[in-house]
């Protein structure tokens, strides 16, 4: 084929086209941010939860006695070791806060106060306080909005749902929440009396605890 012929074929098929046919534009944009759905899990939210150097936020909750016990009141007489734990059917939790229980004076020795917060309703709270044998407040965070606060709450998947209700566990019962599964993902913190968090200790695996010694070792660098 000649050069001119080839041209002519060229032209020939561009006339032909036809000027009307929308032109091919890419695909939309997905706006991700509106429609990501992914679970939150536990790592998710330990990687997410405040830190060393965070403004640790105020709340207001009730204690097992229906007070309630204000964070910035109680900073007002020392720094504060506030621990976050999944509830009272937690072996885990029940042993943790023992521990704290049993060297408490050491604690209060530094000038600090325990609290403890979890997703419970008052009545499980009272449960964890009595059976533990507790002398520190034990706090209900119902809707666990502080949790959020602090980054780390995370939704439970529905395979541990499962195995949690096999053996008489029903979160969202427990909690007041219909329909919502969640937990924060165990985490202590020693804030300083201006409200600043120096020491946080924030796992996923709900087996590692913050030792009473990492505690009084923060508490000996404020």
């Amino acid at each position: 084929m000649t050069r001119l012929s080839l041209a002519l074929l060229v032209f020939g098929l561009a006339a032909c086209s036809d000027p009307d046919a929308p032109v091919s534009e890419p695909p939309p944009q997905t706006d991700t941010a509106a429609t990501d759905t992914t679970l939150v899990t536990a790592e998710m939210a330990a990687a997410r939860a405040l830190g060393v150097g965070d403004a640790a936020p105020d709340f207001a909750l009730p204690d097992v006695d229906g007070e309630t016990v204000r964070l910035g009141d109680v900073l007002e007489q020392g720094p504060v070791i506030l621990t976050f734990y999944r509830g009272a059917w937690c072996p885990y939790c029940n042993t943790q806060l023992r521990d704290y229980q049993q060297r408490l004076t050491e604690i209060e020795t530094e000038g600090a106060t325990l609290v403890a917060i979890s997703p419970q309703l008052p009545d499980s709270s009272i449960v964890t306080q009595t059976e533990n044998e507790l002398a520190f407040p034990v706090l209900s965070d119902v809707g666990g909005e502080v949790s959020d606060a602090y980054g780390l709450t995370f939704e439970v998947e529905e395979g541990t749902r499962d195995r949690y209700r096999a053996i008489g566990i029903d979160l969202a019962e427990a909690h007041g929440t219909p329909g919502v599964w969640e937990l924060p993902v165990p985490g202590t913190f020693v804030i300083a009396p201006d409200g600043t968090i120096r020491s946080a200790f924030v796992e996923a695996d709900y087996t590692q605890r913050a030792s009473v010694q990492q505690i009084l070792d923060a508490l000996a660098a404020l």
